[in-house]
């Protein structure tokens, strides 16, 4: 099995540089003019909502970015529901903001919202997730991650995994998928496939497979019925860490060691994920980097400016896993 040491080393030497009510919820403005003199570039930027450690750090992101920048920021959470996002994007159609940038609950359903913030001559930035459209003009860029790459990853970290645990005999994974029709969900178990059949199409074999939202909640409750269904499931590939997180809760539930009787490899690198690395209950994290806030104000400003951007910007490297390694490691005796 993976030393501790030995898991931390393996996620961060696959990190990806790939690159949080019935009605949204608005803050409001967050950031005003820096110089004083000239017009402040208005953002009107819609979140997906806050249903894991990532999200909060990548709301947290856009906002403290936008107030460096001097942008005025009108910030809605959307609470995973897309109608709440399409409601937020036509007030900010309203309120005639310089740019609308949103990540994405699900790809599809967008056309006839970005067709009227396009009349409106307003341009849109897609953050962290793809759409599928009739009309590639109907945005400007994408700033995110490959996400078909990171499920790849997990795939190949997985092959490690096995290798130092001395796993023999078949591969029955259970996985945790994220929120259903939204684009990490359908590209990350794209990703994963692709290696998986590849390259194991002899000995590995998802058993079972469904949405756990993303949520520490849904994780915890599927994988709860994951063990009653499939009892021999021997590892489990979580589309996120909350949902990993949750997952442990239920795997300890069932008299069980997460992280010996089931290998675990999921997707992300928040704090709470590296916690549970260091104690061995997740034996492996492909980072996806939430700190998007940065490179979002500068193609902000590009496209305000009418620069010519990219059609899709990958996010830039990070050291997110490893300030989070910092704050979890020192605490672990090994």
């Amino acid at each position: 099995m993976l030393s501790r040491r030995n898991f931390l080393t393996a996620a961060v030497g696959v990190a990806a540089a790939t690159g949080v009510a019935a009605c949204a919820k608005e803050d409001g403005n967050v950031a005003a003019s820096a110089d004083g003199g000239s017009k402040a570039i208005t953002l009107g930027f819609s979140q997906v909502g806050s249903e894991s450690g990532w999200r909060t750090a990548n709301s947290d992101s856009v906002k403290s970015a936008a107030k460096e920048a001097g942008y005025t920021l009108k910030f809605s959470d959307a609470q995973q529901k897309q109608e709440n996002q399409i409601s937020a994007i036509r007030n900010y159609i309203a309120q005639k903001v310089d740019v609308i940038a949103f990540s994405p609950v699900v790809v599809t359903g967008w056309d006839a919202v970005l067709k009227e913030a396009k009349a409106a001559k307003i341009p849109v930035v897609l953050t962290d997730r793809s759409v599928e459209t009739s009309d590639d003009s109907l945005y400007v860029t994408l700033v995110g991650s490959d996400f078909t790459d990171e499920g790849r990853r997990a795939a190949k970290i997985l092959e490690k995994v096995l290798e130092k645990a001395g796993h023999k005999g078949a591969v029955k994974i259970a996985q945790l998928e994220g929120t259903t029709g939204a684009a990490p969900a359908i590209e990350r178990a794209k990703g994963f496939k692709e290696v998986m059949d590849a390259d194991h199409a002899d000995d590995w074999k998802v058993v079972v497979s469904q949405t756990g939202d993303f949520t520490r909640a849904g994780g915890k409750q599927v994988m709860a019925a994951f063990l009653q269904s499939n009892p021999d499931i021997n590892v489990l590939f979580a589309h996120n860490d909350d949902m990993a997180i949750g997952a442990i809760q239920s795997i300890e539930a069932a008299g069980k060691k997460p992280g010996k009787d089931i290998l675990i490899v999921s997707i992300d690198g928040v704090k709470d994920g590296f916690v549970a690395m260091s104690e061995g209950k997740i034996n492996a994290i492909v980072e996806c980097n939430p700190l998007l806030g940065p490179q979002l104000m500068e193609v902000v400003k590009k496209v305000k400016d009418g620069e010519t951007v990219e059609r899709w910007i990958k996010t830039k490297e990070s050291d997110f896993m490893q300030d989070q390694a910092k704050d979890a490691l020192p605490t672990r005796k090994y």
